[in-house]
């Protein structure tokens, strides 16, 4: 038997530059439920200065406040970050619709990886981020 499969890490300069030229962040498997990641990293990024789009068909529309989105089509504009907080069977969906979107970068949250999704965003010429919080990423690149 073979070494274990192992993803690549990008490494920490690649990250502070992904975070530093990102303007929009969609966070894809939003919930509307405060304790969940998705739920409050979304609201960080937004405080952070981040342009953040919630998807989820689930809880779409959302409000007039916190508006919510069906798919990655609806945001209609640039997308910088897909962060994505769904299992990793519906990863290659949301690589699908991020590459039909324009995005530059699909951020797999841990709980979130899917190698074989993660080498189809290369080939798309997107970046992929696997197994990294950006939660984490940004606070400790903006301590």
């Amino acid at each position: 038997m073979g070494q274990p499969r192992l993803t690549p890490r990008v490494p920490p300069p690649e990250i502070e530059a992904i975070l530093a030229a990102a303007r929009t962040v969609a966070v894809v498997g939003w919930s509307a439920r405060a304790e969940r990641p998705s739920h409050w990293i979304a609201a960080y990024l937004a405080e952070a200065g981040y342009r953040v789009h919630r998807v989820n068909p689930v809880e779409a529309p959302g409000s007039e406040a916190l508006p919510v989105l069906a798919t990655l089509a609806e945001i209609g504009a640039e997308i910088d970050v897909v962060d994505v907080f769904r299992a990793p069977q519906f990863v290659p969906e949301v690589v699908a619709a991020a590459s039909a979107a324009g995005a530059k970068v699909v951020w797999m949250q841990p709980g979130a990886e899917n190698e074989a999704a993660a080498a189809r965003v290369r080939e798309l010429g997107m970046t992929a981020v696997v197994g990294r919080c950006l939660y984490a990423d940004h606070r400790a690149w903006k301590p």
